[in-house]
């Protein structure tokens, strides 16, 4: 198959994007398929062939004409934007309006699940146990003491839109509540705050095609700063990442369960990675749903894939498979 690996995006996590482009060149299965990175950015698109010049992308098609001068179709794409506009629908429903087969959730899934305050209330009223959650739109919407009274100290402010951890902040006090929801403004028009959850972290990826699911052992993240910031998630060694996680078998079975249940309530579709908090008492609560998980050499999915047993490019092409028209 021609399978166009699009990466690069509009946000904060085109640099990460990037990164995830240059690994899953290593993962996939190259002999098989003729894979062409596709760099998306609001001024440009821009196929870049292995070994052949960059070119324009024609957005009437998304095709591109090579350096002989003949024209490049794609069979399905893989989207690895992590972000506007790979990660929020937008992408995709150019993709569908074309009727070119891609790789992550549906438009619609994938906008969904790009708000966190949308995703949470949405599979909390299903029964899935999240943290206590207000959502605002500016530092002026609730007066710091509210927020207190309401979600409680410590708790975490974040951009309702994004990921890779930027943006959020983990408050102590009142006094850091408006400066951490004016950091996370700067990232998403709206601002997540949680209350703090204790117990274990843990990250589970999963995918379902060809009438298969695989759900992938659970990764324990023990970050070595005070959550998993963006320089935990990033910098090698400032973060422990324990696959199989440390936990018991009937736990990791609820984790894994729910990880599949909120798969099929979201109708998700291709690789997702879904973070979970377990409780003292052994149960999961979710954290967030990652529609494009990280593929850089130090992220989650390829360690799970290799503690599971399988390779990389059967992973793939299981994917690749399942988008054939």
């Amino acid at each position: 198959m021609n399978v166009a690996l699009v990466y690069g995006g509009y946000t904060s996590e085109a640099v990460v994007s990037e990164r995830s482009k240059d690994g899953l060149m290593t993962m996939m299965d190259r002999n098989s398929h003729f894979i062409v990175p596709v760099k998306i950015k609001e001024d440009k698109w821009t196929a870049e062939p292995v070994g052949e010049p960059s070119v324009d992308i024609n957005r009437d098609d998304f095709s591109y004409t090579n350096s002989k001068g003949e024209k490049v179709s794609f069979d399905c794409a893989y989207i690895t934007i992590h972000g506007n506009p790979g990660e929020n629908g937008q992408l995709g429903g150019y993709f569908e309006m074309i009727g070119l087969p891609y790789s992550t959730c549906p438009s619609l899934t994938s906008a969904m699940t790009y708000d966190k305050f949308v995703t949470n209330t949405f599979l909390r009223n299903l029964g899935v146990n999240l943290a206590k959650s207000i959502m605002v739109e500016s530092s002026a919407q609730y007066t710091p003491s509210e927020i207190v009274k309401e979600i409680g100290l410590p708790c975490f402010i974040k951009p309702a839109a994004g990921g890779s951890s930027f943006g959020v902040s983990k408050v102590k006090s009142e006094a850091e509540i408006v400066p951490a929801i004016e950091k996370a403004l700067k990232e998403s028009s709206f601002v997540l705050i949680e209350s703090l959850l204790t117990g274990t972290e843990v990250t589970c990826g999963l995918y379902k095609a060809n009438g298969k699911t695989t759900v992938f052992p659970l990764t324990e993240v023990i970050p070595a700063n005070e959550f998993f910031d963006y320089e935990a998630k990033y910098t090698p060694g400032m973060a422990q990442e324990i696959t199989p996680a440390r936990v018991p078998d009937n736990v990791r079975d609820k984790v894994q369960a729910t990880a599949s249940r909120i798969y099929d309530l979201m109708h998700m579709r291709g690789i997702v990675r879904i973070d979970f908090i377990i409780s003292p008492e052994g149960e999961p609560f979710m954290l967030e749903v990652n529609t494009t998980p990280g593929m850089t050499v130090t992220s989650f999915i390829p360690q799970q894939i290799r503690a599971a047993g399988l390779k990389t490019e059967d992973v793939f092409n299981d994917i690749f498979a399942s988008l054939k028209k």
